[in-house]
């Protein structure tokens, strides 16, 4: 049984009740910057267990009546094809993703904007493609030595010169299929327009981490740190704050940064700046919501280890730096942790040197630590699969799942007919298989009922993983890890 540290019901009635707070300060309307995911947050769930990765879609669900969606999308990135790395799929594509799953929970999609805009033709031939589905487009330009030209910025050739952005309800949601966006400059510009029409309105700043009343060295907030180390964000102490009210508080280096320039906005706006420093800006409510402080720490000190092989895999991938994974080193010697001490580690390092070969190892919900190794039959993640199955159902490992003669039928369509090398099932030939014998083998169903039970297990592969396993268990929601080396000395790998 896992252990919880997050209440997530409070969370959601606390943050709700605090977002109502806030617009109502503003006197009834308020942009609300967005920062990270608005659902499927699985960084939040590992770290404070209990968090539902989809708590902040329930969160707005709560003020559904009050609130829009507005989605930024910069037209550089439109027209450079940029694609999200954990899916695959460009931003363009993504913004119409959110938009589909936003209206399934029956949320309102007010808008799109398109930031950045210099008459892009990919930029172009998205707003028209939207345009026609029906969605409202608007066009905000890049601004000439922002944010600093301040006299230019709040300006009518500045912000001035984006489209307003027309909006019915009292929240306004700004969020972006991805950092870098411009959500900021979005909310920004809204009250420079809102202003001149006489519309009294607020921003107000959403993130998740760091969570700012959490100490700055908290795994919690460290662990928000190596899931950004390619960013270079750093946790700080936030000295506005400090000197404001003599309380200590945790920002990022960004916020921080930008803080005095965009006071220096609010000023030209408003005349006065409603926000002492940046934590004054942030309405999170997730550290009160921590109910059991040491799951959280552990949970926290295991995603830094997690961070770390991931990165390092990327370091061999060609897809990281060398400083990234020194920086996430750094972070888990600040908490005198080391790759070992995800316990599926060494289980599988030493189940591969007695046989010589790649081998997996997984932690079941209840703690047992189960292995698969390499065989003529079954690449490891497949046989770890097999093997954790049988474990949950009770099953004794000398009963096969799956007949010998479906193997080798599955195995000659592999070499004979589909040319591939490698005649091992992988993890989603080993799964379809296993349903097939569920049809006739009660044992093969009752480890298929199985599957649902390891969501969330940790498993670390000592070779970095085929992208179909890869797929497979992500699908399956294990937490996954490798070592940073392949199974073969190729250049090319599937």
């Amino acid at each position: 049984m896992r252990k919880i540290g997050f209440d997530s019901q409070k969370y959601i009635r606390l943050q709700s009740e605090h977002i109502r707070e806030r617009i109502a300060a503003f006197g009834g309307k308020l942009y609300l910057e967005f920062g990270g995911k608005l659902f499927d947050d699985y960084h939040a769930s590992r770290v404070l267990p209990g968090f539902e990765p989809d708590n902040k879609i329930k969160m707005l669900l709560e003020l559904k009546d009050q609130a829009e969606i507005v989605i930024a999308i910069s037209a550089n990135d439109i027209e450079k094809n940029k694609r999200r790395g954990d899916l695959g799929i460009t931003y363009d594509t993504d913004v119409m993703r959110l938009i589909d799953i936003f209206r399934g929970f029956g949320l309102y999609v007010g808008s799109i904007v398109l930031t950045k805009y210099a008459e892009q033709h990919s930029a172009i031939v998205f707003e028209k493609r939207m345009t026609a589905m029906g969605l409202k487009v608007y066009r905000h330009y890049s601004i000439p030595n922002y944010p600093a030209d301040l006299k230019l910025v709040v300006s009518d050739n500045g912000y001035g010169r984006n489209d307003y952005i027309e909006t019915t309800r009292s929240l306004v949601v700004v969020t972006a299929p991805a950092a870098g966006s411009g959500k900021m400059a979005t909310c920004l510009s809204q009250l420079y327009h809102e202003h001149k029409r006489g519309v009294k309105a607020g921003y107000a700043k959403f993130e998740t981490f760091p969570i700012w009343n959490l100490p700055l060295k908290h795994p919690v907030n460290l662990a928000y740190e190596a899931a950004t180390a390619d960013l270079n964000d750093v946790n700080m102490i936030d000295p506005f704050h400090l000197e404001a009210y003599g309380e200590t508080t945790v920002n990022y280096n960004r916020d921080i940064e930008i803080f005095p320039v965009l006071r220096m906005i609010f000023e030209r706006i408003y005349g006065e700046c409603p926000y002492k420093s940046p934590t004054d800006m942030g309405v999170n409510m997730v550290g009160f919501s921590i109910v059991d402080d040491e799951v959280c720490r552990e949970a926290s000190r295991q995603e830094i280890i997690r961070r770390y092989f991931k990165a390092a895999c990327q370091l061999r991938q060609g897809m990281s730096s060398e400083a990234e994974v020194s920086q996430i080193e750094l972070l888990m010697q600040t908490l005198g942790i080391e790759p070992e001490n995800r316990s599926v580690v060494p289980a599988a390092i030493e189940l591969a040197a007695r046989t010589g070969a790649p081998a997996a190892a997984i932690e079941l919900p209840d703690g047992r630590i189960v292995t698969g190794k390499t065989t003529a039959l079954f690449g490891p993640s497949a046989a770890l699969l097999l093997n954790a199955l049988k474990a949950l159902a009770g099953i004794p490992d000398e009963i096969k799942l799956i007949s010998p003669e479906v193997i080798a039928n599955i195995q000659t369509l592999k070499t004979e007919y589909m040319k591939s090398q490698n005649p091992r099932l992988h993890t989603d030939e080993t799964l379809i298989a296993l349903s097939i014998s569920a049809a006739t083998d009660k044992n093969a169903m009752l480890a298929m009922q199985q599957l649902d039970a390891l969501g969330g297990c940790d498993v670390h592969s000592t070779v970095i993983l085929t992208s179909v396993d890869d797929s497979v268990f992500k699908r399956l929601g294990v937490h996954i890890t490798c070592e940073a080396t392949y199974e073969k000395n190729n250049l090319y790998h599937k």
